[in-house]
């Protein structure tokens, strides 16, 4: 079984990005496991990972394309350590992020997950866009 995780977040169109670049990567999807993850940094009502409209849209269509989905969630905590926490859990093959279009600058200044996970992962990381 090939184990990839992807860090989702609440914006739909990288979440379609990644799931599409998932779906298109050259691999027998019968043995493929794709682990959405997603981190509620705040979640009054009490939502779960598959209320996430975002998480729901990747979860269609890599399912669509043949591949079993496993969604977790995270409380509030850095989207960057729940994504290198389940990709140790689950021992993935593939870590799935999505890249913001950010000037160099602004990703120094405000920080990236994706640039953390990369940084602090041995796993291979694919970064969608």
């Amino acid at each position: 079984m090939y184990t990839i995780v992807a860090g989702i977040d609440t914006d739909k169109e990288r979440a379609v990005a990644q799931a599409e670049t998932i779906a298109d990567m050259p691999m027998d999807t019968d043995e493929v496991e794709a682990v959405l993850t997603h981190s509620f940094e705040e979640n009054r009502s009490g939502a779960s990972v598959a209320q996430v409209s975002s998480v729901q849209r990747a979860r269609d269509i890599l399912e669509e394309a043949g591949i079993d989905v496993v969604l977790e969630e995270a409380g509030s905590d850095d989207p960057a350590a729940t994504v290198l926490t389940f990709a140790e859990e689950y021992d993935a093959d593939l870590v799935a992020v999505a890249g913001r279009k950010r000037s160099p600058t602004k990703k120094v200044v405000f920080g990236s997950v994706s640039q953390e996970i990369i940084l602090n992962t041995h796993r291979p990381v694919l970064v969608c866009e």
